[in-house]
């Protein structure tokens, strides 16, 4: 039997719990992805696929925090994958209200095959991907 394995979840530490929160807490619905459990007293939240199953992301209060790069040893980015172009559109409109850097705007990046997305860094350095894969007006 063939074996196809899947990434359940991801953790991730950050320096500031609450600023995470507010941050993906408005982030999160325009990528469908909804919280799966109630924040811990310790303030640890998560988000997962709105109305179905599919990997999660966990954040941490970080024990020992740093300045994330996405140069050095580690997490250089994260994406999320959404069915349309617009929604790529729109999840960048919302960095840009934040002042966010934007590292790429939305563009396809014929060097992956079908793959129209937009890169942006997170309060604390983390680079997010949101990407569309289906064939649509850019």
């Amino acid at each position: 039997m063939a074996r196809t394995g899947f990434i359940d979840h991801i953790g991730i530490g950050v320096p500031d719990l609450a600023a995470a929160k507010r941050y993906y807490d408005e982030l999160m619905p325009i990528l469908g992805l909804r919280a799966w459990f109630a924040t811990t007293e310790a303030g640890e939240f998560n988000y997962g696929p709105d109305g179905g199953l599919g990997p999660q992301i966990f954040f941490y209060q970080a024990l020992e925090p740093d300045p994330h790069s996405r140069h050095a040893t580690g997490l250089q980015h994260l994406s999320f994958m959404v069915p349309s172009p617009a929604i790529v559109r729109e999840a960048h409109e919302w960095a840009m209200r934040q002042n966010t850097e934007v590292v790429h705007a939305p563009r396809q990046f014929p060097e992956y095959g079908q793959h129209y997305a937009t890169y942006f860094l997170d309060p604390h350095g983390f680079m997010l991907e949101v990407v569309c894969h289906s064939p649509g007006e850019n």
